[in-house]
């Protein structure tokens, strides 16, 4: 990893003062050196907090993507209330599955756990530690193998070409 550079630095060393100030509510010229000090540390010592450059590279694929997100978002909104609010006697069925990733960039697979966890019913549980396994709650599972192709198709297919 290569050295930060002042610059890059600059717009993290003015956030942190800024908070640094507010939070101590005093503008003083201690506060400001001290504020400035702590800053210049901080953001020099935590390189690796800086994120990686991501790559789209299929934006039109990402916007539709979106779009279907959108979509199955308010889909599964009427399914879990018809779930939740429904008479008594619906069965429900919880339960966890693994699902098999080919998926390996940080960024596609950051994207991919914030579609399964905000869409109503389904929940990031794990990720194996080689990233190669998830494991999904499922509100009302039926079928493992249609969600496990629902995600693979669904979102894993378009975030591989979006981001690999």
């Amino acid at each position: 990893m290569k050295r930060p550079t002042y610059r890059s630095l600059l717009p993290a060393v003015l956030v942190l003062l800024l908070v640094w100030l507010v939070l101590n509510d005093s503008f003083s010229a201690g506060h400001l050196l001290l504020g400035l000090l702590l800053a210049l540390m901080v953001a020099a010592m935590l390189p690796s907090a800086r994120p990686l450059q991501a790559r789209v590279r299929r934006p039109l694929l990402a916007i539709r993507l979106l779009l279907r997100v959108l979509a199955d978002v308010i889909r599964s909104n009427i399914t879990v209330v018809g779930i939740v609010l429904g008479p008594e006697r619906r069965r429900r069925s919880p339960g966890f599955i693994q699902v098999p990733l080919d998926l390996r960039d940080p960024h596609g697979l950051a994207v991919l756990s914030m579609i399964v966890t905000a869409t109503p019913g389904t929940v990031w549980a794990e990720t194996s530690p080689d990233h190669r396994v998830l494991t999904l709650h499922i509100l009302e599972l039926e079928d493992e193998s249609a969600w496990q192709r629902t995600i693979k198709e669904r979102y894993e297919r378009p975030l591989m070409e979006i981001f690999e």
